[in-house]
């Protein structure tokens, strides 16, 4: 005789929250610069952020991180408040905004070096050099940053990024100054992770990149809206007729 189950059994188990974010509210100085934001991401998913220049988007995933103070409201990471100084944070979160953060007397491959080897990773070597070749850096690895065109200082920065463990990945803008080929195989490969177990928490303007990266969208205003992949695509190409 076959052993009844009940619902509850056949049900696949509850995945956890990686980030949580209940009613956030993210600005400066106490002043809000949009919509109440309230959205959680799991393992193996992705949030793309999308909507005007200007928006709020950078300020949101600033203040999810704890880059920035809360005007109010409250974020989760891995059921924790959030604290960049902790270890348990540093060890989980990798982070990439719009900015150039480097240490102008290291090299592209001394920065990567720092970085794993301070994250224990095993293989440093062998795992910079594959992060050279996959962002197309390694005639570039003895150079300085301030030697480095500025999509290739991009690369660089993104290139920390795939030196360390993670489990989650927040990325600004990351097709900023990256040619087409480039977008195309980061993405890719962003989605490949995600299906793998990454949680990715993404602010982009591009629809193809959002097409390939998102597994679901959040449109930031002064009001909020949940979107589906294909519905921030649409919006963020009604903004930007000439985007790729």
């Amino acid at each position: 005789m076959t052993k009844a189950t009940s619902p509850s059994q056949n049900k696949p188990p509850r995945r956890k929250d990686v980030v949580r974010a209940e009613k956030l509210q993210a600005g400066y100085s106490g002043k809000a610069v949009c919509g109440i934001v309230s959205f959680s991401v799991h393992s193996a998913q992705s949030l793309a952020l999308v909507g005007p220049n200007g928006a709020g988007k950078s300020t949101v995933v600033k203040t999810v991180v704890g880059q920035l103070e809360a005007v109010s409201g409250t974020t989760l990471i891995n059921g924790a408040k959030v604290d960049d100084r902790t270890l348990d944070f540093r060890r989980e979160v990798a982070v990439v905004f719009d900015d150039d953060a480097f240490f102008p007397a290291l090299t592209v491959e001394e920065h990567l070096a720092i970085v794993s080897a301070g994250h224990g990773v095993d293989d440093v070597e062998e795992v910079i050099a594959a992060e050279l070749e996959f962002f197309g850096l390694t005639a570039q690895a003895k150079s300085r940053p301030y030697n480095l065109s500025s999509g290739q200082r991009r690369r660089m920065l993104l290139a920390s990024a795939f030196v360390r463990p993670r489990s989650l990945l927040v990325l600004d803008e990351p097709e900023q100054r990256l040619d087409t080929a480039m977008r195309h195989r980061l993405a890719t490969r962003l989605r490949a992770e995600v299906d793998a177990g990454l949680a990715l928490l993404v602010v982009t303007h591009d629809p193809g990149f959002l097409s390939t990266v998102a597994t679901k969208a959040l449109f930031i205003a002064d009001t909020i809206h949940t979107m589906t992949p294909s519905q921030a695509a649409v919006a963020i190409a009604s903004e930007n007729p000439h985007a790729e």
